[in-house]
C-alpha cells in the first residue's frame, strides 16, 4: 500500500475522515445500503507489476476472523490495492472505530463487480448515446466493471503525471490530492467523466462498509457495530413492550442458517 508520512500515520488517518470527508461533502446520518448491493456473491504486496497472475489472491486484512468472502472474483491484485488504498483514504481508521480496509471493502466492490451489477445486466444499455443533462442520470455506454477498470488505470496514470510516482506509493495526503481531482472532474477519463467514476467509488465504499457481511464488505459486523445497527435479528417479541432501551448484539443474515 501506499507509504504512510512516517511522523504519525495514525494521526494522518484521523485527521483524514473528518477532513477528506468534509472536503467530498460526505456525511453519513445513518445506514446506507443499496445499489450495489445486489448479489450474493489485506493486500499481500504494495508494488505495481507489469506481469500479474489473476490467481494471486491477496490476504484479508484487519480482524484476523476467517472470511469465506476475501478472495479476488474480478480485480487483479494491482487493481484490487489500488482500489484498497482509495477507499481507506474515503473512510479510513479513526477514532470511531475501523476504516475500509479493515472492513474489507474492496473484496465487496470486487465481489460486485463480478456480479450482474457490474455488467448492468438488469439495466438498459443499448445506444444511442448522447451528452444528458445532469436530471437524466447516465448516459455512457460503459458497464461498472469498465468504468472500474479505467478508473484504477486512470488513477495510477495521474499519480505518475502529478508525483512521478503510483498511487500506492503516494503519502496519505497525497492520495488524498488525487483523489479530491477525480471528485473535482479535473481529471480526462475515457467515455466517462472522473466526478462520476469518484462518486461511484465513494458510494459503494459506504455500501461496503454497512452491508451485510455475506456480501464481502463489514467484516465481523463492525461497520454496523460503529452505528449501533442490530443487524438482522429473527425477532423483537421478547423485548417489544420493555420501557428500557436495549441494545442488541448485531446478527447478520448468516446467522439466520446457523441452527
Amino acid at each position: 500500500m501506499a507509504e504512510q508520512d512516517k511522523k504519525d500515520p495514525l494521526l494522518e488517518k484521523r485527521t483524514s475522515r473528518r477532513s477528506f470527508l468534509k472536503n467530498s461533502g460526505l456525511t453519513v446520518g445513518g445506514l446506507i445500503v443499496g445499489g450495489a448491493v445486489g448479489t450474493l456473491i489485506g493486500k499481500e504486496t504494495n508494488e505495481t507489476t507489469t506481469t500479474e497472475d489473476p490467481k494471486q489472491t491477496p490476504s484479508p486484512q484487519g480482524t484476523g476472523n476467517a472470511n469465506a468472502n476475501a478472495a479476488l472474483m474480478f480485480f487483479t491484485p494491482n487493481q484490487f490495492d489500488i482500489t484498497n488504498a482509495a477507499v481507506e483514504r474515503i473512510y479510513p481508521a479513526d477514532d470511531n472505530g475501523p476504516g475500509a480496509e479493515e472492513l474489507l471493502v474492496a473484496y465487496f466492490i470486487d465481489h460486485q463487480l463480478a456480479s450482474g451489477w457490474g455488467t448492468n445486466a438488469k439495466e438498459y444499455m443499448s445506444g444511442p448515446f448522447y451528452p444528458g443533462e445532469e436530471t437524466q442520470g447516465y448516459q455512457s455506454s460503459l458497464n461498472r466493471q469498465e468504468i472500474f477498470t479505467i478508473g484504477l488505470e486512470t488513477i495510477e496514470k495521474h499519480s505518475a503525471e502529478k508525483y512521478k510516482k503510483s498511487f500506492l506509493e503516494l503519502s496519505g495526503e497525497e492520495q488524498d490530492a488525487v483523489l479530491t481531482d477525480f471528485q473535482d472532474g479535473n481529471v480526462e477519463m475515457k467515455g466517462v467523466s472522473s466526478n462520476y467514476f469518484f462518486n461511484l467509488l465513494r458510494s459503494t465504499t459506504i455500501e461496503g462498509v454497512y452491508a451485510d457481511p455475506l456480501y464481502g464488505g463489514n467484516a465481523s459486523m463492525a461497520g454496523w457495530e460503529m452505528k449501533k445497527y442490530p443487524g438482522h435479528q429473527m425477532s423483537y417479541f421478547n423485548m417489544i413492550e420493555q420501557d428500557e432501551f436495549e441494545e442488541i448484539a448485531p446478527k447478520s443474515l448468516s446467522s439466520q442458517h446457523n441452527h
